[in-house]
């Protein structure tokens, strides 16, 4: 008989078991699109187009869209109860934040 997750978690080393247990927090913590965003938000397609003052298929539209102005997904967050930040690493220089970029009421 097969071992539980359980089972196999608790016959690691410690160190690998926290290890394990650090990556999987970083998994769940990155959402993979809009959609999966607004999901996590416990949003549908027609609050988010009620908060954006759009209709329920634009929103479905841009939860398809590869690509966005910076401003558009900014808004989109926002609707969903979120701030976007803009995040940059560079070798050594470590990360650094990029703001005012999408911000509309910034020019």
């Amino acid at each position: 008989m097969g071992r539980t997750l359980d089972e196999v978690m608790q016959s690691l080393p410690d160190d690998r078991r926290q290890a394990v247990e650090a990556r999987a927090d970083e998994l769940l913590a990155e959402v993979e699109g809009l959609r999966a965003l607004r999901a996590l938000a416990d949003r549908s397609q027609e609050q988010l187009a009620d908060a954006l003052g759009i209709k329920q298929p634009s929103v479905h539209k841009i939860e398809r869209q590869a690509d966005l102005y910076l401003s558009t997904l900014r808004r989109f967050v926002e609707a969903a109860g979120g701030t976007l930040e803009l995040r940059v690493s560079l070798p050594g220089k470590g990360t650094i934040k990029l703001t005012g970029l999408g911000d509309l009421h910034q020019q």
